[in-house]
């Protein structure tokens, strides 16, 4: 096929023809796909590769370079085993070996036993899990056999055409980005993805390389989930062994029935035992979408922050009086909630509210069993809610912000760790994400559907609806309403769309939005924050201790905020939106206003090229 010259670099075209003639041999479904495809469709396929950071990589399905199949896949593992024999240890890679999980999405397993076919060839022992798991099961895992890195197969929520690739370290965190810069630069140099040897499943098994991963290491994660619960605790002491003493409470009857749906994904089994572990029987399940299936066939897209792919676990809870509706992801470690109220109807709780009741519930009982101390912390993002904040200190506990990602969550508990400076309780984000155990160093919506389910029950003896303490907080603290819009800006005009519009912000950031004046200019990318009077005027610039990162908030004079950034996943530019005020009403449509003048202020700045 004669390519235009004006459009296709000489490497994209070097790429292609690589790919086209490996392809014929190698894999005839994914020739088939680029055989015949038009100019605009082989652009988009190999303009780049997938991007890699510490999230790892997602795309969608197919070939070609900026896409996800078993080749990329192939490239990446060797790039990780280069990193691991040459940068970690060769002789503690190759005696710790690496954890290798995957969900019920497209090609999931097929990419998982390829991973474990390159890693096994290099003389990396793999531990690869017999079945779909969850991502925290996968960060527990590695903590917990001592591997050197884990690695799940998970486009997390994304539509059944995506699939990705995310890598841990052995803290079970996500890596680092000094390490995820290493691994890319291991990848650029591999230029032929088709020239990557891999050992079989059956020959790595005869050689001691492979081991699969059972029912072991589920059991002694659901006990760990356990110990997060406050029944766990004594009375001003956290007993040696929480198992034991959270096993007295689980035979007891509980006075809730509940909801669930893992939404075709991994979640299923594990958060079923979890429930049922922690003394929840009364569980009714969504049938049609219990079996994990990627190809998700009763929702549009599998993913627990929409309301749409709730439909059916609402229904069912609504059928049943369920107290509480669950939905988990596909690879489960977001966890999505209705919660019924007073009038018998549900109302569905967003990440930032549920956040927030869990802080409020986990601190309360802490103080009232005299467990807290002067070193205790939680931990948010710099684009979740600040009312978690304002619960945390008027119980004499620290907040820490961190960037966007889990994975900044897991590095500053390593960080008080090492340190020795703060104990851990909670973690959260905006986009469904909690963690109240650090024996997983990730999101993980099991633990969070155990700690819902608790809530619940502990709130509903004593005569209250989540509903109702979630007002008491607003009452409290003062009403906190959050809003995220999402511009979707695909392919490479998308991309430059999104670097001009980040750009132009940083140039002209604005003094004023909607009726409230900016008192707070933070860029994260430059590293830099200023202090504005409500006029306009320079009061300070200061320092950002957090990682560099393509990031800007902007913070009121009345405490609301806002921030903009580019998804690391997907292509998309995120604006979130914060408001206070002393009514839930007045702080709604304070959020629309300044969501709306942030939107349109952002769709000049995507227009203008200066």
């Amino acid at each position: 096929m004669a390519l235009n010259k004006d459009v296709f670099t000489e490497a994209v075209q070097a790429r292609i023809k690589l790919w086209q003639q490996s392809l014929k041999t190698y894999d005839p479904e994914l020739f088939n796909e680029i055989r015949s495809a038009s100019d605009e469709a082989l652009l988009d396929r190999f303009y780049r590769y997938l991007s890699f950071g510490t999230g790892g990589m997602r795309g969608e399905l197919g070939a070609g370079t900026n896409r996800m199949n078993r080749w990329m896949v192939r490239r990446t593992t060797k790039a990780l085993a280069r990193y691991l024999k040459e940068i970690v240890s060769e002789t503690d890679s190759k005696k710790r070996g690496a954890v290798i999980a995957y969900d019920s999405r497209r090609m999931s397993r097929t990419f998982a036993e390829e991973a474990a076919g390159v890693l096994t060839s290099e003389g990396i022992p793999v531990y690869l899990f017999k079945e779909v798991t969850p991502t925290p099961e996968l960060s527990f895992a590695v903590r917990t056999l001592q591997a050197q890195a884990g690695i799940v197969i998970t486009a997390s929520h994304n539509p059944p055409q995506y699939n990705g690739y995310k890598v841990y370290g052995p803290d079970g965190g996500q890596i680092t980005l000094h390490t995820a810069d290493q691994l890319s630069r291991f990848m650029e140099a591999i230029e032929d993805p088709f020239d990557i040897p891999i050992l079989d499943s059956a020959s790595a098994e005869r050689a001691g390389l492979l081991q699969w991963i059972g029912e072991a290491v589920e059991r002694a994660y659901i006990q760990a989930i356990l110990t997060i619960l406050p029944s766990a605790l004594s009375q001003g002491v956290e007993p040696m062994d929480k198992n034991l003493a959270y096993a007295q409470r689980s035979n007891e009857p509980s006075s809730i029935k509940i909801a669930y749906s893992p939404l075709h994904g991994a979640g299923g089994r594990p958060v079923m035992a979890a429930l049922q572990a922690a003394g929840f029987h009364d569980i009714e399940i969504v049938t049609e979408q219990f079996q994990p299936d990627g190809n998700f066939p009763t929702v549009r897209v599998p993913n627990p922050e929409e309301v749409e792919a709730m439909e059916k676990v609402l229904a069912l809870a609504e059928r049943t009086g369920a107290d509480i509706a669950m939905a988990t992801d596909p690879d489960t470690d977001r966890l999505g909630v209705f919660i019924k109220v007073r009038n018998g109807s549900y109302r569905r709780l967003n990440g930032n509210e549920l956040g927030a009741l869990f802080v409020h519930y986990l601190l309360s009982e802490r103080k009232m069993k005299g467990a807290l101390s002067d070193k205790d912390a939680i931990i948010k993002t710099i684009v979740t809610s600040e009312l978690g904040r304002r619960i945390a200190e008027d119980y004499g506990v620290a907040c820490f912000d961190v960037l966007t990602g889990f994975k900044f969550i897991g590095e500053m508990i390593n960080e008080f760790e090492r340190r020795g400076t703060h104990r851990f309780l909670f973690g959260y984000e905006e986009s469904y994400g909690y963690l109240a155990g650090d024996f997983v160093r990730d999101k993980d919506a099991v633990q969070a559907a155990v700690l819902a389910a608790a809530m619940t029950s502990h709130y509903k003896e004593r005569g209250k609806t989540l509903a109702d303490v979630l007002q008491e907080l607003y009452e409290a603290y003062g009403a906190h309403v959050e809003r995220l819009y999402a511009f979707e800006l695909k392919g490479l005009e998308g991309a430059k769309q999104i670097e001009r519009m980040m750009k132009n912000l940083r140039q002209d950031l604005p003094r004023n939005l909607d009726t409230y004046a900016v008192v707070v200019q933070e860029d994260y990318l430059e590293g830099m924050g200023i202090r504005l009077s409500e006029t306009g005027d320079v009061l300070e610039q200061y320092a950002l201790s957090l990682p560099r990162s393509d990031v800007i908030k902007l913070m009121l004079n009345d405490r609301s905020w806002v921030a903009v950034r580019p998804s690391g996943t997907e292509p998309k530019v995120k604006l979130y939106t914060g408001a206070v005020a002393k009514t839930y009403e007045e702080a709604e449509q304070k959020a629309e206003r300044l969501e709306h003048a942030m939107r349109v202020l952002l769709e000049t700045k995507a227009a203008i090229d200066h």
